[in-house]
């Protein structure tokens, strides 16, 4: 059987009033009228993390290391490639 999808559709229920509507719909279900602010209010909270300082030791390159030209990492010498990149050394992760 063939259905005619454009044709506009008229119901029953399209004359019923809006006051009728409201009328069948139970008093205690509201939208997000129910929902306070202040309840989820702290879930959101910034840790105190972010105002405290960091105290980092930075220690210089050191005779036996190298920084990689690809990755940028600084690592031990045991860890550069037998062969350089193009500019410069390059470690054994980056030249495979």
């Amino acid at each position: 059987m063939a259905t005619d999808y454009d044709a506009p559709r008229k119901n029953d229920d399209d004359t019923e009033s809006l006051e009728a509507i409201k009328d069948r719909i139970p008093e205690g279900t509201t939208a997000s009228s129910d929902v306070d602010d202040a309840d989820h209010s702290d879930s959101f909270a910034i840790p105190e993390v972010a105002n405290e300082e960091l105290d980092v030791v930075v220690v210089p390159k050191q005779e036996d290391e190298f920084t990689c030209s690809e990755c940028f990492i600084v690592k031990h010498h045991s860890q550069k490639a037998r062969k350089d990149g193009q500019y410069g050394p390059v470690c054994v992760d980056c030249f495979n």
